[in-house]
């Protein structure tokens, strides 16, 4: 006889949705979503230094940011890590349902990928 077990990953919680790209999982971690940019949050400092390029448009950003937090509330979200960024941030995927949640931002214009 054979039996098969499956087992599942446990559910990603998630703290907080910082931006239309970035969260914090209930562990801590700071997870920045892979392949897109999403406008920076009012006070970033990307914004203040007119020498770095951010995406400065605060009402899309918070926009993006809302998004985002209904999206990843619609049902059990997933993780797939990919690396760091220079910041120490987890690079990842995350999807719901099996949805992109970067694609869904891009499609919806609240994002864009990233170059």
């Amino acid at each position: 006889m054979f039996v098969l077990i499956l087992l599942s990953a446990p559910a990603l919680c998630i703290a907080s949705v910082h931006d239309g790209d970035t969260i914090r999982t209930c562990e801590g971690e700071r997870i920045r979503i892979a392949n897109i940019d999403a406008p920076e949050m009012r006070g970033s400092p990307k914004c203040r230094d007119r020498r770095r390029h951010g995406w400065c448009d605060y009402t899309l950003a918070v926009r993006s940011r809302d998004a985002l937090a209904a999206f990843l509330a619609a049902g059990r979200a997933t993780l797939h890590r990919q690396g760091e960024d220079r910041y120490g941030r987890t690079l990842a995927t995350l999807s719901v349902n099996g949805r992109d949640a970067g694609r869904y931002l891009v499609d919806r214009r609240l994002a864009r990928v990233w170059k």
